[in-house]
């Protein structure tokens, strides 16, 4: 309880000491912040503009592409900008409303891609019924529940993250998160904070385990059908969100396992792993895998899609 200090501001690690790699730093953050923020907002303005994309599950993606440009716009552009300016500070209210909606972005995330199988599950286990069950009114009410959700998971951490005092005003890598901030807190014990990581694993396991179940129905649906074309097809539909959800769990169950390095080099890409990694691939994944989504873009790139007035499912 030694050296208790009320923090103004904290200082992020940097990249490194050297002038000239903190310049590669932020070319590189910016270059990746660009071509994430660009295929993000692609994926976003396909699916607005092509009316035959007015569906629950693009109404999904298109909520899952702006929560990537919320997630990656978070970190990247503080972190290059401090490599640019050769600074490290971050105000005590910046850090707290970083910790907040990051949280808040990874929990909705998880939230919204549970949806997003359960819609998968619907669409092809029981398509006769798909329409009421995911009609329009739901999907507003699920998205806004992943969204609220998200947040208030998130306020209970930030809450008792910022609870105790802090002996330190360093932090081990280059955003505010749970763990760096924890290692310096003047509290040893953290019985509050091992009580919600229990709840969040809890949660998160629920949230796997309702994938999971989705995805060996879907499978066994699948194997039903007779035509080989049909089974392509359909599966074809399936492996984007698949590769996504695979891509979304074990970035972040490798980056919170991995252990604690003092190297700035070894920090900075641990977080980048689960903090840019699948913001950066994911409207890769999508425009790659997803025939609906390769054709939306080449007419938006063809200048083919203009604003008009669409139904929405």
């Amino acid at each position: 309880m030694a050296n208790q200090t009320t923090m103004s501001e904290f200082f992020l690690m940097a990249f490194s000491d050297v002038r000239e790699l903190q310049l590669l730093h932020f070319v590189v953050f910016l270059f990746i912040y660009i071509v994430s923020l660009s295929g993000n907002l692609s994926i976003i303005m396909a699916i607005t503009l092509d009316c035959h994309l007015h569906t629950p599950m693009y109404f999904f993606l298109r909520n899952l592409s702006f929560l990537d440009i919320c997630l990656i716009s978070l970190t990247v552009p503080k972190s290059f900008s401090n490599s640019l300016m050769n600074s490290s500070s971050i105000s005590f209210q910046g850090c707290v409303a970083q910790l907040f909606l990051f949280m808040s972005f990874l929990a909705t995330e998880l939230f919204l891609l549970t949806i997003m199988a359960f819609d998968q599950y619907v669409a092809i286990c029981n398509p006769l019924h798909y329409a009421m069950i995911i009609n329009k009114r739901r999907c507003v009410k699920l998205a806004c529940g992943s969204w609220v959700g998200g947040g208030l998971y998130s306020a209970l951490h930030t809450a008792n993250t910022f609870s105790s005092p802090f002996c330190g005003s360093i932090i081990n890598q280059f955003f505010c998160d749970i763990q760096p901030l924890l290692r310096i807190s003047c509290f040893e014990s953290h019985t509050g904070e091992i009580a919600l990581i229990v709840f969040g694993v809890c949660l998160a396991s629920s949230c796997f385990a309702l994938i999971t179940l989705s995805y060996v129905q879907i499978f066994s649906t699948v194997q039903k059908i007779p035509s080989v074309e049909g089974r392509r097809k359909t599966i074809s539909t399936c492996l984007p969100h698949l590769t996504v959800i695979v891509l979304f769990l074990t970035s972040g169950m490798f980056s919170y396992l991995a252990p604690t390095s003092d190297s700035a080099l070894e920090q900075h890409l641990v977080a980048a792993f689960y903090s840019v990694v699948p913001p950066l691939i994911n409207p890769i994944i999508y425009s790659l895998r997803n025939q609906e989504i390769k054709t939306a873009l080449r007419k938006v790139m063809d200048r083919k899609l203009f604003p008009l007035i669409c139904e929405e499912f």
